[in-house]
């Protein structure tokens, strides 16, 4: 299957990416049909250096049936050449481990008093009928 994806280049701790065309079962960083552009997550925004595609060839290998990677499909859906994905939503990311743990414990400790009510209302239910 192809996909457009991100090839890393640049040195340590200065990535630079090459978006390109590659079969799913080539390597990240190996072989690779195409070139199509260029992504430098170092630079601000609002530079245009920052992202650089080959339209024109992007939309032909959509049309042979690439299918881009998330990321890809974020830097194509901001540059207008496909419909931007959906956001994913996956809050618990954003809080450290630890602290995750310490609400789970919460949640389970104020869950059990209300499934107790449940179950003692519920005989009392039967019994009126």
């Amino acid at each position: 299957m192809l996909k457009l994806r991100l090839s890393m280049g640049g040195t340590k701790k200065r990535p630079v990416y090459k978006i390109v065309v590659a079969d799913s079962r080539f390597p990240r960083d190996g072989r690779f049909i195409e070139k199509l552009g260029f992504f430098n997550p170092l630079l601000p925004k609002e530079k245009k250096e920052r992202i650089g595609l080959q339209s024109e060839r992007i939309k032909y290998w959509l049309g042979q049936g690439a299918k881009p990677t998330i990321r890809v499909a974020r830097i194509l859906g901001e540059n207008k050449l496909i419909e931007m994905p959906a956001s994913g939503n996956n809050p618990l990311k954003a809080i450290p481990k630890k602290d995750r743990k310490k609400e789970e414990t919460k949640e389970k400790k104020a869950e059990a008093p209300k499934a107790e009510e449940k179950k003692a209302e519920a005989p009392k239910a039967e019994e009126k009928k």
